[in-house]
């Protein structure tokens, strides 16, 4: 996942390439709701991703959370969002996500939850579970 110009991430993309490493690119263009979940999640099991990277700010990391929880957990998002949905506990274990935040302060990369917006309920929901910690998270301090 990558914010709303993928060029940004240009040279982790090139580096997984020189790796050996294939990778989907799926842009999130600003807060993310449910519908970008529900599609980035079907481009990675249409890909057949193994894991999720998110690289970009918090609305980039709550969805490459969401989308990795997803990757995994069959039925819809709204079957395990809160307030809107059935608040189902997520069964099983989110694929493995890395997280690379290119923001301050958010502090998405060390929480277990993803705010996400529905704009058909003009309300901000959560997607909740200790499965939406990210299995790695890259920070520069500098």
């Amino acid at each position: 996942m990558t914010g709303r110009d993928p060029r940004r991430a240009a040279p982790l993309l090139q580096l997984l390439a020189e790796s050996g490493v294939g990778a989907a690119v799926f842009s999130v263009a600003g807060e993310p709701d449910v519908e970008t979940i529900r599609r980035g999640a079907a481009l990675a099991r249409r890909e057949r991703c193994d894991l999720a990277v998110g690289f970009g700010g918090g609305s980039v990391l709550d969805a490459g959370k969401a989308i990795a929880a997803m990757m995994t957990n069959e039925g819809d998002l709204l079957d395990y969002i809160e307030i809107i949905g059935r608040g189902r506990t997520l069964a099983k274990a989110s694929a493995p996500f890395l997280a690379i935040p290119t923001t301050a302060g958010t502090g998405s990369e060390a929480t277990r939850n993803a705010v996400l917006a529905s704009p058909e309920h003009r309300l901000k929901v959560s997607l909740r579970s200790p499965f939406l910690l990210p299995s790695i998270a890259l920070v520069d301090r500098n």
